[in-house]
């Protein structure tokens, strides 16, 4: 019995080796990622946020469509605005307005994961902007904030640079000593609000991290409203 049980536990532990060889290599083969929460449009801008405002969250306190007629770069990062005073605003002072940690989520920066994007969900806090991946993020993220952000800053001057793919599937090989799941979070989430649910669909790991990009689920309406991009054949408002 112990042989045999030997040899089993041999034969799980090398497929387990073999869909990690096998995943990550597609990880390689799809690319390293951005290393900022962009998508290229059609006009081959490295966009953010979806092409909402990043000065509207401050200004309106909410998230505000931008117009692709009205854009700026910085560092090759494209932003659009939805009037030219914000636009103004942004190019004297565009480390005032831009999203921490690249734009992705802030609910992953405190563990080094760099994934998701939806600019409708966000947090000003002490006049800086942090975007969550979805709502369930967000409500995560809220349970610690002020150790979720030191975390964070700790870890985003020496991940910034990485692409996106790589560093996420780096961060959950070798997780920080904090490190939260999803279903510690949700418990701890339910506690603090009783009798009520949180039902959001992430879309799973392979399209997360493999087939598809950071904001996929805001742009494309996955378990939420669609939002589109400004100025792109799936923009919801350009039949209006």
């Amino acid at each position: 019995m112990e042989v045999g049980a030997s040899h089993e536990a041999r034969g799980a532990r090398a497929n387990v080796s073999m869909w990690a060889l096998a995943f990550t290599g597609a990880i390689v083969l799809a690319g390293c990622g951005t290393t900022h929460a962009t998508i290229e449009t059609s006009r081959g801008e490295e966009l953010m946020l979806l092409g909402f405002d990043p000065v509207g969250y401050f200004t309106d306190a909410k998230p505000v469509r931008g117009k692709h007629t009205i854009a700026a770069t910085h560092e090759g990062r494209t932003y659009y605005f939805a009037t030219p005073e914000h636009r103004g605003a942004f190019i004297a002072a565009p480390a005032r307005y831009e999203p921490q940690y690249g734009g992705f989520c802030s609910n992953g920066a405190p563990y080094g994961v760099k994934m998701g994007s939806d600019p409708t969900q966000f947090e000003v806090v002490g006049r800086r902007l942090f975007i969550f991946g979805d709502v369930q993020g967000k409500e995560f993220w809220l349970l610690d904030r002020d150790d979720n952000i030191r975390h964070a800053d700790e870890l985003w001057p020496g991940i910034r640079d990485k692409g996106w793919r790589t560093q996420s599937l780096e961060a959950w090989t070798f997780k920080v000593p904090w490190y939260r799941d999803g279903r510690s979070l949700m418990a701890r989430w339910k506690e603090q609000h009783p009798g009520r649910e949180m039902n959001y669909d992430t879309g799973g790991t392979l399209n997360n991290v493999l087939f598809k990009y950071p904001g996929w689920r805001a742009r494309e309406g996955y378990s939420q409203e669609r939002l589109g991009v400004p100025g792109e054949p799936d923009d919801p408002l350009a039949s209006r």
